[in-house]
């Protein structure tokens, strides 16, 4: 099979060819159809990303696709199973290797590339709004970085929960994209006087924040008492110093969220959302916008798209 791996951090991923893997007796291997990327996958090959996987490996960390082998172990599923799946690393392949613990069944309809486009942008947004910040119908929800893979998520996620959504997004373009997934206000990122703007339409009570920087801190200063803030990354570069003292004077909870490590310490938490979402998802109620497909021979390009940020929502490499 082949597959994308990485040998040294900080130099390119290579396209090899490498022996199909056979599954343990609790694992599945599936024949991956799509992969879908992330910022996480930028900053592995960089060095950068808080889990760093010994090497060489194999990158990618959510796939859809149908289970080719099954282990002996494994009683929900078997070959011919449409599936997706977080594997964390190996999706950039032809083949995954991955605890079926992982593996959801792909809902009726539910096309593979969809199946690997909403596991963790969609897994992350459901997971913060509701088992951290526990959002509420009626409360305002500001959302940063709202185009990009995840923000574009917590827009849809928060209007399903019956939130108003205040979105930022830098450009006519994006903004409209921001709109088109439901916000209520759209603020474009480069203007000035975030903080007014936001103060003037009655300030949050939750703050959705993936890109960091003077972002945060404006939305803070604007952020209702007993609001929450959530940092879900650092996009900008700049990671927030919060004073404590205004978390103490306004009664606020900063709350951090890194889904995939709900892996190791409460893995049902996660299953127990994506399921969540896929239901959503099959009734039409959120609608996961991919906005370019790459075959798996152009993933430096589709790993430049995503440096550069010019897409809006995800990024998929297909398998063929």
């Amino acid at each position: 099979m082949r597959a994308w791996r990485l040998h040294e951090t900080g130099s390119p991923p290579q396209l090899e060819t490498l022996s199909r893997p056979v599954p343990g007796p609790d694992e599945v291997l599936i024949r991956t159809s799509a992969c879908g990327l992330n910022f996480a996958d930028l900053l592995t090959i960089e060095g950068r990303y808080q889990e760093k996987p010994a090497l060489p490996c194999t990158l990618g960390m959510e796939i859809a696709g149908e289970v080719a082998e099954a282990g002996s172990n494994v009683t929900g599923f078997t070959p011919g199973d449409r599936v997706a799946a977080f594997c964390g690393l190996g999706g950039l392949a032809e083949y995954t290797l991955t605890p079926a613990s992982r593996c959801l069944r792909l809902p009726d309809g539910m096309d593979a590339v969809t199946g690997a486009a909403f596991q963790i942008a969609y897994g992350t947004s459901h997971l913060a709004l509701d088992h951290k910040a526990r959002l509420q119908p009626g409360e305002t929800l500001f959302v940063t970085g709202a185009a990009g893979g995840v923000g574009l998520t917590a827009v849809e996620i928060g209007k399903r929960m019956g939130a108003r959504v205040i979105a930022s997004a830098r450009g006519t373009a994006k903004c409209d994209v921001a709109a088109q997934a439901g916000a209520d206000v759209v603020i474009d990122s480069d203007a000035p006087g975030l903080r007014d703007r936001l103060k003037d339409l009655g300030g949050v009570d939750v703050v959705y924040d993936s890109v960091g920087g003077p972002a945060f801190m404006e939305a803070l200063r604007a952020t209702r008492p007993e609001g929450r803030l959530l940092a879900i990354g650092f996009a900008g570069g700049e990671v927030p110093q919060v004073p404590a003292n205004l978390l103490l004077v306004k009664n606020l909870s900063v709350m951090g969220l890194y889904w995939g490590g709900y892996l190791r310490f409460r893995p049902e938490v996660l299953t127990t959302s994506l399921a969540t979402l896929a239901g959503w998802i099959a009734a039409g109620e959120l609608h996961p916008h991919v906005s370019q497909c790459f075959p798996m021979e152009q993933l430096p390009e589709a790993l430049a798209s995503l440096r550069e940020r010019k897409s809006t929502g995800k990024i998929v490499v297909t398998m063929g």
